[in-house]
């Protein structure tokens, strides 16, 4: 997917989860919005390079958003509304071989306990395919991608809602994307959230598909790359 328009600046702190202040080269401080609700470990050093964007929403509060963290090796799509859109535009160009073949994709759909799937692909003689989009920023000392960076319980409602997907008969599909290039393999975060690790092993066991990909990451583009390799 087409990134907006972006400008540099200079990390200095993010804090209260959706805040972050960022110096632009002329000298002036901004606070721009995080749309991050992780702990962002590995992708929130103060004094690194950002890129921000400008909305031109005049209700909004912050003008500007965080798009993308540099890593010293890659730059980080930190801004988790981005995707979903990266994967459906994936999935509508083919680009997800095991995933091909559906003739209808359709966003935000309402399933299971009060959840909306990501991502609802179906076709005439086919059971629906439930996707549940994660995106995956936390590079660990090992150098494998991981997933979740923080605790997070509705993570795991969603492997519940799709582990019920496969036993009412449907396809479920927990899909990892990874927003650097940095690193290499996924894996759950277990010394993080080792109950969503082992949730995840379950999900598996019962039929839930997993998938991780990489993307490439420019100040201009976000694209799906390749599948990369799972480690659980």
């Amino acid at each position: 997917m087409d990134l907006p328009p972006l400008t540099s600046a200079t990390l200095l702190r993010r804090y209260k989860r959706f805040l972050a202040d960022c110096q632009l080269a002329s000298g002036e401080i901004l606070t721009v919005h995080c749309p991050n609700s992780g702990s962002m470990r590995s992708c929130a050093e103060p004094g690194q390079p950002i890129l921000i964007s400008l909305s031109d929403n005049p209700k909004r509060k912050l003008a500007w958003t965080w798009e993308l963290y540099w890593s010293d090796a890659s730059w980080v799509c930190v801004n988790t509304q981005r995707p979903n859109a990266v994967v459906a535009e994936a999935l509508a160009a083919g680009k997800i071989p095991i995933l091909q073949h559906y003739t209808q994709l359709r966003r935000e759909v309402p399933y299971g306990s009060h959840e909306r799937v990501d991502i609802l692909l179906s076709a005439e003689g086919q059971p629906p395919c439930y996707v549940e989009v994660k995106s995956c920023t936390l590079l660990e000392d090992d150098r494998v991608i991981r997933f979740p960076d923080a605790v997070s319980s509705r993570a795991l409602r969603h492997l519940n809602a799709l582990t019920e997907v496969v036993h009412n008969g449907g396809r479920a599909v927990m899909f990892f994307l990874i927003g650097r290039e940095d690193g290499q393999g996924f894996a759950p975060a277990d010394a993080i959230h080792p109950a969503y690790g082992k949730a995840l092993r379950q999900a598996h066991a019962d039929g839930v598909e997993i998938l991780a990909y990489r993307t490439r990451v420019s100040p201009d583009k976000i694209a799906v790359s390749a599948a990369e390799t799972l480690f659980f």
